[in-house]
């Protein structure tokens, strides 16, 4: 076999590993899935019926009232979904660098990327699974997307790019975690970002300050183009924005998870 298929070989094992140990151990799964549901519920009629009225049926895919802030914020909510999945995999790769598994790993005849790769890979099957699931909780109640087969396609593509960033992002924080204490507080900032942006409340009603700071920060064009795709609303430059987010973020939370998984030994 070649280097290449050992590695993909391995990679394969440690995937199935990690999936093995999410299905084990499902209540974590359980509580970040049910997280965005307990929000999307809140926000929709605890909340929407007021937050509706700051909204134009141009922001909102042609829906007004409750309806129609449901359609804004599911976007948002999408988000959510996925910043809350990856702070399970910094916990979980804590668990691992703390307990010394990974030490143990490092003196197996294994490819040495296929033990980062398989908690990546593991992470994005369950952060996919808990967006099909909130989805389909949001259609459910009202949720109307007027996409058709190719939007579709591309919101799930952009998803799926924006959870694999994020995921390395978790990686690395959890290499970096001293404790898997540490390591489930660390990633907090990504669900605070999803607040800050545009998910909830149109970034125009915000102060200025904190306006600028939600205009430019990578959750709000994400979901300005998730928004688009799923409901026709513009997107404008949100969607090169949205990309660029994604695959820096990619770039520098693999450099940096690789350089803690090469460098740094178990606590």
């Amino acid at each position: 076999m070649t280097t290449i298929a050992y590695t993909l070989r391995d990679s394969a094992t440690m995937t199935r590993r990690n999936v093995r140990r999410l299905l084990r151990y499902p209540s974590m799964t359980i509580v970040l899935v049910g997280m965005p549901v307990v929000f999307l519920l809140l926000f929709v009629y605890v909340f929407g019926g007021q937050l509706s009225h700051g909204l134009g049926g141009a922001l909102s895919g042609g829906h007004v009232g409750r309806n129609g802030y449901l359609n804004y914020v599911a976007p948002g909510v999408l988000l959510l979904t996925v910043a809350a999945a990856v702070q399970g995999t910094a916990i979980v790769v804590a668990m691992d660098m703390t307990s010394g598994i990974i030490d143990r790993f490092r003196t197996m005849a294994i490819a040495r990327s296929s033990v980062l790769t398989g908690h990546v890979l593991a992470a994005l099957i369950q952060t996919m699974a808990g967006l099909a699931f909130v989805i389909g909780f949001a259609v459910a109640l009202g949720f109307r997307p007027t996409a058709g087969v190719v939007p579709w396609l591309a919101a799930i593509g952009l998803l799926g790019l924006f959870a694999f960033a994020l995921v390395w992002l978790a990686t690395a924080l959890g290499l970096a975690a001293k404790s898997v204490e540490t390591a489930s507080n660390t990633p907090m900032f990504i669900m605070l970002l999803v607040f800050l942006g545009s998910g909830f409340v149109p970034a125009s009603t915000m102060p200025a300050g904190l306006e600028q700071f939600a205009r430019y920060q990578p959750f709000t064009p994400v979901t300005e183009t998730l928004r688009g795709l799923l409901t026709g609303t513009p997107i404008g430059s949100n969607g090169i924005e949205a990309v660029a987010w994604s695959a820096g973020i990619a770039f520098v939370s693999y450099l940096w998870a690789i350089h803690l998984y090469r460098h740094r030994r178990a606590s």
